[in-house]
């Protein structure tokens, strides 16, 4: 098990440690790295990088908006992941949803540029972790690019 901390950068150009976690699998690390945005406590981060101290993984977050604390739907088992268009105007509804057993399934699907769904081709464009919801969220856009199970 390994360590992993968020850090906050602050006004003054410093950062302040904000969540710890002392005990998280490497897979966990490595799919929360890949994700451009965290959420906790009504608050989403956007990740400016990333790093290794000594034994502590390190992922560097700013604020990014302010929202309110959303509860998980389901205490569930899996590991469950939303593929959302990304529409602001349309509240990015969800394509699908996706359970997993492992954080490392998960890295699989969000560290892919394209995603295939309803025969359409879907370019990805970000993904985060909400805790308070207890997902993950994969944003994409619809390519133009007709899909047939294999072929594009």
């Amino acid at each position: 098990m390994r360590k992993l901390e968020y850090r906050l950068l602050k006004p003054d150009d410093t950062f302040i440690s904000i969540y710890h976690y002392h005990s998280i699998e490497l897979e966990q690390i490595l799919a929360r790295r890949e994700c451009e945005f965290f959420v906790k406590e009504g608050v989403t981060y956007k990740q400016t990088s990333s790093a290794v101290e000594d034994d502590i993984h390190i992922i560097y977050v700013k604020e990014h908006e302010h929202g309110p604390k959303e509860q998980a739907e389901d205490d569930h088992r899996e590991i469950t992941l939303e593929v959302r268009e990304l529409n602001s105007l349309r509240g990015h509804p969800i394509l699908f949803v996706s359970s997993f057993y492992t954080h490392l399934d998960v890295l699989s699907y969000i560290g892919t540029v394209y995603t295939y769904y309803n025969g359409w081709e879907w370019e990805r464009d970000s993904a985060e972790i909400d805790e308070d919801r207890s997902v993950y969220s994969l944003y994409v856009t619809k390519t133009g690019v007709t899909y047939e199970g294999g072929k594009a």
